[in-house]
C-alpha cells in the first residue's frame, strides 16, 4: 500500500500542490539538478563560474554593501576573471551581516523576501533573507542529495528531530498534522527523549514502520546504543538512515547499522543554505552541490589560500541563486576536509571527506533526560537580542547559560528562557543565567555553544578512535 501511495504523490498529489497550488518550480528545478549531477566535473565547474558572474553583476548593481566594499578595494565584477581572483574578495561574516543587514538586500528584490533565523550552533543566532526561487531551488537540492539514500516523494519517514518551541496555536498544529500525513512522514520530538522513555521511542518507530530515517545524530545514537545494551530489535526494516545536524563519526555509523539493520548515510547543511553536502550510494565521501553552491575551502589564517585535498579548512559558501539577500563568500564557522580521490559513482561532483565542526555536547539530568545540545541553538534563535551563548553543564543538576546581550534582550526574553528549559528538562536541574560581556573562542578559533563537562557513560559500541 505504502508504495502505491507513494506512486499517487510522487506523480499526481506533489505536482498538484506545488506547481499547481502553489506555484512553484520545484519540481523543474529538480529535474534540472537530476541532470547535472551526470556532467563531466569541468562542465559543472563552467556551469558554476557563468552562474556566480551573473550573480556578482547583480551585486554590483543592486546591493549596496558589495558595491561600496568592492569600490573601497577597487574591484568591480569585470576584474574577476578567474577562481583566484574571486577568492580575493573578502569574506563575509555575521557581523557583516548583522552591521549591514539592511544593505544586503537587492533594492528591486527587498519587498518581497522571506525570512529565516539560523539555530547559531556557532553560538551567533542570526536572520537572513531569501527569495521564493532560492528556496525551491534548495528543496529540490534536497530531495536529490536525500534520493542517494532512497529517500523519495511519498516514502513513509519518520524525523526524529527537534519540537517546536513556545505554544503553537491548535490550527497551527492541525495544519502541521496534515501536511506531515500528506507528505508520508512522522515526527518524534527529540528534545522530550529522557533515558526512562528510550522505548516509548523505539515503540512508535515500530507503530509507523518507516522506510526512511532522517535524525539529528545524538538522539538517535542513545536509542542505537539502549537498543543494543537491552537486546531491543526494531520490528521493522527501513531502507535507510540519513544522519544530520551533527557530524558522524564512524563509530557511531557502525553503532546505528548494527541497531537498526539498515544503510546509514551521511549528510551536511546549515540553515542559510539547507542542503550543502551528501553521500551517494557509495558512501565514500559527501557530494558538494556546486552546481546550486560555490563552496571553498580556506586554511585557518587566511581569506583566500585554499585548503588542498587531504587538508581541513574553513567552509565558506556563496549560494549562486540567493538574488535577495546574496552571501558572497560567507564563512559559517564550520570547518571541513576535501577529499583527495573523486567519487566512483560517475557523478561530477567534488566530494568532502568529511565535516570537522558542528559538534554539540549532549546534556543529561538527574532524572535521565538525554536532550541533544542542538537544543540550545535552536531555541534561543526564538530570543531576540540573544548575540552569543554558552551553555555548559558541569554538575548533572546544573546548567550555566552565558548570554552576551544585544538591544531588545528584557525580562520576558529571559523568562522564555527559563520556561523553554523547564518545560523540556523539569525541576531536577537549575539553570543558572549570567551576561557576559564576551565568549572566549576555543584554540581553534570555535565557539563551543553547548559543553559538557561531565563523565561521558560508557557505549555499547566503546570508546571512540
Amino acid at each position: 500500500m505504502s508504495a502505491v501511495y507513494e506512486t499517487l504523490f510522487r506523480k499526481l498529489l506533489y505536482p498538484a500542490y506545488e506547481s499547481g497550488l502553489r506555484r512553484r518550480r520545484t519540481l523543474a528545478w529538480l529535474d534540472e539538478y537530476e541532470q547535472a549531477q551526470w556532467l563531466p566535473p569541468e562542465r559543472i565547474e563552467a556551469l558554476q563560474w557563468e552562474r556566480l558572474q551573473r550573480l556578482l553583476a547583480h551585486c554590483y548593481r543592486e546591493v549596496p554593501y558589495y558595491r561600496r566594499r568592492w569600490r573601497e578595494l577597487g574591484v568591480t565584477p569585470e576584474d574577476i576573471r578567474s577562481r583566484e581572483d574571486y577568492a580575493r574578495l573578502p569574506l563575509l561574516t555575521k557581523a557583516d551581516i548583522r552591521a549591514n543587514f539592511e544593505d544586503l538586500k537587492a533594492a528591486s528584490l527587498r519587498g518581497g523576501l522571506l525570512f529565516k533565523a539560523t539555530g547559531g550552533s556557532t553560538g551567533e543566532p542570526l536572520r537572513f533573507g531569501y527569495t521564493r526561487e532560492s528556496n525551491d531551488r534548495r528543496t529540490a537540492v534536497m530531495w536529490r542529495g536525500y534520493g542517494w539514500a532512497g529517500s523519495r516523494m511519498g516514502r513513509r519517514t519518520l524525523h526524529l528531530w527537534g519540537g517546536g518551541v513556545g505554544h503553537p496555536s491548535r490550527a497551527h498544529q492541525w495544519k502541521d498534522h496534515l501536511y506531515n500525513a500528506a507528505f508520508a512522514r512522522q515526527v518524534l520530538n527529540s528534545f522530550q527523549m529522557t533515558e526512562a522513555n528510550l522505548g516509548d521511542y523505539v515503540a512508535a518507530m515500530d507503530r509507523y514502520r518507516p522506510e526512511i530515517i532522517v535524525a539529528y545524530v545524538s538522539p538517535l545514537v542513545c536509542l542505537a546504543q539502549w537498543m543494543l545494551q537491552t537486546g531491543r530489535r526494531p520490528a521493522f526494516r527501513a531502507q535507510g538512515i540519513i544522519a544530520a545536524a551533527e557530524p558522524l563519526h564512524e563509530f557511531q555509523r557502525a553503532l546505528l547499522e548494527q541497531a537498526f539493520g539498515c544503510p546509514v548515510w551521511n549528510t551536511y547543511g546549515c540553515r542559510e543554505f539547507m542542503l550543502v553536502a551528501s553521500e551517494c550510494e557509495r558512501r565514500t565521501g559527501l557530494h558538494v552541490n556546486i552546481d546550486h553552491l560555490l563552496v571553498e575551502f580556506v586554511r585557518p589564517g587566511s581569506t583566500s589560500a585554499h585548503a588542498a585535498a587531504g587538508e581541513a579548512g574553513e567552509v565558506v559558501v556563496t549560494d549562486l541563486f540567493n538574488y535577495g539577500m546574496p552571501f558572497i563568500r560567507y564563512a559559517n564557522g564550520d570547518m571541513a576536509t576535501p577529499a583527495e580521490t573523486p567519487c566512483g559513482c560517475g557523478r561530477g561532483l567534488p566530494t568532502l571527506a568529511r565535516v570537522e565542526g558542528r559538534v554539540l555536547d549532549a546534556i543529561r539530568t538527574p532524572d535521565g533526560h538525554i536532550l541533544p545540545g542542538e537544543f540550545f541553538p535552536y531555541m534561543l534563535k526564538e530570543v531576540v537580542g540573544v548575540q552569543r551563548f554558552q551553555l555548559v553543564q558541569r554538575r548533572l543538576d546544573r546548567l550555566d547559560l552565558a548570554i552576551v546581550r544585544g538591544p531588545g534582550f528584557d525580562d520576558a526574553a529571559l523568562a522564555f528562557i527559563r520556561t523553554e528549559v523547564a518545560r523540556v528538562l523539569g525541576d531536577s536541574v537549575m539553570l543558572e543565567c549570567r551576561f557576559v560581556d564576551d565568549i572566549p573562542l576555543t584554540a581553534s578559533g570555535k565557539l563551543r555553544v553547548t559543553v559538557s563537562e561531565l563523565d561521558r557513560p560508557a557505549d555499547a559500541a566503546g570508546t571512540p578512535p
